[in-house]
């Protein structure tokens, strides 16, 4: 048998591209950076430990192709002002009981929010700090390479574009994490904002039992 023969194609998983339009909005839009972000009714705007406000750099609705988060509303808050890479915190190999509110040293919380929202809706008032801009996701054909590694651009869904090793966590309630969404490294948003996590490449592994709405978890690379 030829050796081309005994190797095993690649597992080529739904993926959206995501791509951010030039057009200013002017109304309530689910795919945005900025904008009024889309909430469930008992979620209030995420704060920072250091008492401000999180200013929503995009958010997005997960298309019906992705398993797991298959319309889940996807919306990535970060601090305008604390900036850091994020640092798993760990216990007995899973990660620490609400680690989306646990210590990030030298910080007392963490500076983000990344929440998947079922039931959203938008509210009154409009992310200041960025100018709205409209979202589109487009099914594009995420092919693996040798090494195992999707495309590194902006998407949803896929395969993961390693910058280093790949990161796998599991959650406090015992789910293996999966992946759903990637950040580009460098990527900038524009306004008066930092980039997400120093600009790091950031890959978003999130809790498929749905555990918590801010069950997800930011691994940043570079």
């Amino acid at each position: 048998m030829a050796e081309s023969d005994t190797k095993t194609s690649p597992t080529v998983l739904p993926a959206h591209a995501i791509d951010v339009g030039a057009e200013p909005l002017d109304r309530p839009t689910r795919n945005s950076v900025g904008g009024q972000p889309f909430l469930d009714e008992a979620q209030p705007w995420p704060e920072c430990f250091c008492g401000e406000r999180m200013a929503l750099f995009f958010q997005l609705d997960i298309p019906l192709d992705v398993e797991h988060f298959a319309g889940d509303h996807l919306l990535v808050f970060h601090c305008r002002t604390h900036n850091d890479p994020s640092d798993p915190q760990l216990s007995a190999g899973r990660l620490v009981p609400r680690y989306w509110d646990a210590p990030q040293p030298p910080h007392p919380r963490p500076f983000w929010r990344v929440l998947l929202q079922r039931a959203a809706k938008p509210v009154a008032e409009t992310e200041p700090s960025l100018i709205a801009l409209p979202l589109t996701l487009t099914a594009f054909v995420d092919t693996p390479d040798s090494h195992g590694l999707g495309s590194q651009t902006f998407k949803v869904g896929g395969t993961p574009s390693w910058a280093q090793e790949p990161e796998h966590y599991t959650c406090a309630c015992g789910a293996e994490l999966v992946y759903v969404c990637q950040v580009p490294e460098g990527m900038e948003f524009g306004g008066d904002t930092d980039a997400l996590f120093l600009g790091n490449e950031i890959y978003l592994l999130a809790c498929p039992a749905h555990c918590d709405p801010a069950a997800v978890w930011p691994v940043n690379q570079n």
